[in-house]
């Protein structure tokens, strides 16, 4: 399981293009709270928000990795097929970044009905004026619907229980933090690289490969 935890963390960590192409638009929100002569969000508001978004990850990978215990345990679903299942989406989340087939953007519809619901009340936070809306924002943010997000979401359905699929998706949180946290401080640079193409289509290709290792590893102790 440690290696789960450190490969969500990657994933999160090289996923952070796409993170920025979701969420960093809340970096005005954040912005158009400050008075006008700051140009930039306070730090206070801008990890809160970041914190409350890391929260709702790791409910959601809580409430994953329960679902996957009870059809392991409860229903004798083999663990070994949620194994491939999450190789399978490691693959597909790959050639999602890479840009070559968007099927996961698909998988991101189902989850509008849901966030319809959401949305409405992030608006109602905003201007984000203290710490504590910048948490709720955050918390409600964390439910967007996203591919990314999603495709982590089946490590922590084969993880075995409600704890290890918390900590996997908290890593994975971890690892989106650094370039979320830098572009909202004005490293523009950062957000440059993490968005282009070339980039992308290297993570695309780093996590093609390792879906594929992660495969074979599935095969293996199925066989």
């Amino acid at each position: 399981m440690n290696i789960d935890f450190f490969s969500a963390f990657i994933i999160g960590l090289l996923g952070s293009g796409h993170c920025i192409g979701m969420c960093g638009g809340i970096t005005s929100m954040l912005t158009s709270a400050m008075p006008q002569n700051k140009r930039k969000p306070s730090a206070i508001l801008v990890f809160s928000y970041n914190i409350g978004r890391i929260l709702s990850y790791t409910l959601i990978g809580a409430i994953a990795g329960f679902t996957g215990s009870l059809a392991i345990h409860s229903l004798g679903f083999p663990l070994t097929i949620l194994r491939v299942l999450a190789a399978l989406f490691l693959i597909l989340l790959g050639l999602y970044m890479g840009q070559w087939a968007m099927i996961l953007s698909k998988l991101e519809t189902l989850g509008k009905h849901l966030w319809k619901h959401i949305s409405p009340l992030s608006r109602k936070l905003i201007p984000v004026t203290t710490p504590s809306k910048a948490l709720l924002l955050g918390t409600l943010w964390g439910w967007l619907p996203c591919g990314l997000v999603y495709s982590t979401l089946t490590w922590s359905l084969a993880s075995g229980n409600a704890l290890n699929g918390a900590s996997i998706m908290f890593a994975f949180g971890l690892g989106t933090l650094p370039a979320l946290v830098t572009l909202s401080f004005g490293f523009f640079s950062i957000g440059k690289l993490v968005k282009d193409i070339r980039f992308r289509q290297f993570i695309g290709l780093s996590l093609i490969c390792y879906g594929i290792y992660s495969l074979q590893v599935a095969y293996s102790a199925w066989f």
